[in-house]
């Protein structure tokens, strides 16, 4: 964004310009951490900031530079659903990989180390965007020049899978599966999903689950089918056994590990979950359930012979509001206001530079042009019929002669 950081409370509709590094260069990207304890800011230096959500004070910061201690742009800061780990694409190529326990350790002006460095060292791809799977043990990165994935092992740094999507297509995000390994890409109008390939097994297997190749013939063992083996020694019992004779728990359920996520630490299990969401329909019909509202208008004789609606007193119901459809909720709209932000300068999305009215083509002839005297410099005169000559031969009029 061309403008500092802007944290925006929704309940309040409140917001506040976070504090940058240097006000000359506006250039930055912001980015919560796991638990929104921290904001992470970065800007066209290679500068990092570390600032608290609730007080926006300046907890940690240090600067990301290249092999010659040059800086480089910060293009994005993603983290990991589990762990405090976190990627930052950087403009020189190279995806980094921190420790956010160890930033904070460091402090301000610190000079942490990245845990992995992630590049393409054959064709120095620039990355589009990153992200890390569920599990926070693998990274993807996707191409910038074409619609390609890159997989890395967090851990060691190797690179696990290229995978190679439309050709032409340029891509434009990526995101990785919350828990199961399924990546999707976006290109323009292509939405990719990448799994594994499920290979099924269709061979035999022995009664101890031994893949059998060839069909074997079985020995039955002497003892195999009595009750019990008179022969067999007691043996001592071991923890495994020891283990077989002790009461199983079958009421209460145990969350399954690989459905959990390290953001739930600190969460009350007691706590109710809901989703604040209401259902919202555009045309609803007028009184689906009810009676229509005639039917609620009853007409009853009066002691004087004469009639009126509904009884008591009142000589007129009033319609009934319950069918009535529901009011739409009125959608607020928080204005925020950026100062020292250009005027002049449009969202990429929404537009390009300069008066977008000026570049629009109006149809018909252009402005200062009659006929086609510009396009053609021979102007033919118009034709005005056939020429009858004394001796009775006919002509085709002026312009014919002047063609002929």
């Amino acid at each position: 964004m061309k403008s500092a950081p802007v944290l925006l409370t929704l309940s309040d509709s409140k917001h506040v310009v976070l504090p940058v590094d240097d006000d000359s260069d506006l250039n930055v990207v912001a980015a919560f951490d796991r638990r929104g304890e921290y904001i992470y800011t970065g800007n066209a230096k290679g500068k990092i900031l570390v600032l608290n959500t609730d007080t926006q004070d300046l907890v940690a910061s240090f600067r990301v530079t290249t092999g010659t201690s040059n800086t480089t742009a910060i293009k994005s800061i993603e983290f990991a659903r589990k762990g405090s780990c976190f990627l930052i694409n950087t403009a020189d190529r190279i995806i980094r990989v921190y420790d956010g326990r160890e930033i904070l350790t460091c402090g301000r002006d610190g000079e942490p180390e990245p845990m992995q460095k992630l590049q393409d060292l054959v064709n120095r791809t620039p990355w589009k965007r990153c992200c890390f799977s569920g599990d926070g043990e693998y990274i993807v990165a996707g191409s910038a020049r074409q619609h390609a994935l890159y997989i890395w092992e967090k851990s060691i740094g190797n690179l696990v899978k290229i995978l190679h999507g439309t050709r032409g297509e340029l891509l434009l995000d990526v995101a990785w599966h919350p828990v199961r390994p399924i990546i999707a890409s976006i290109s323009s109008g292509v939405v990719s999903i990448w799994a594994q390939n499920q290979v099924e097994n269709w061979s035999a297997f022995a009664p101890d689950f031994k893949e059998l190749d060839e069909n074997v013939e079985y020995e039955e063992r002497e003892s195999e089918f009595d009750i019990e083996d008179e022969d067999k020694s007691e043996p001592e019992q071991t923890g495994a056994d020891a283990a077989e004779d002790e009461e199983v728990d079958v009421t209460s359920v145990d969350p399954i590990v690989a459905f959990c996520s390290s953001d739930e630490e600190l969460e009350d299990f007691k706590a109710l979950l809901y989703l604040p969401i209401a259902p919202e329909v555009e045309d609803p019909e007028e009184n689906p359930f009810g009676p229509p509202p005639d039917a609620a208008v009853q007409t009853a004789p009066a002691e004087d012979g004469s009639s009126h609606i509904g009884g008591g007193d009142k000589k007129q119901r009033q319609p009934s509001s319950e069918g009535a459809p529901p009011k739409k909720k009125a959608r607020t709209t928080t204005i925020i206001e950026l100062q020292g932000v250009p005027s002049d300068e449009v969202h990429p999305l929404l537009g390009v530079k300069g008066d977008s009215k000026s570049k629009k083509k109006t149809a018909g002839r252009p402005k200062g042009s009659k006929g086609k005297e510009k396009d053609f410099p021979f102007r033919p005169k118009p034709y005005r019929g056939d020429r009858v000559y004394p001796d009775g031969r006919t002509g085709l009029g002026l312009a014919g002669s002047i063609l002929t």
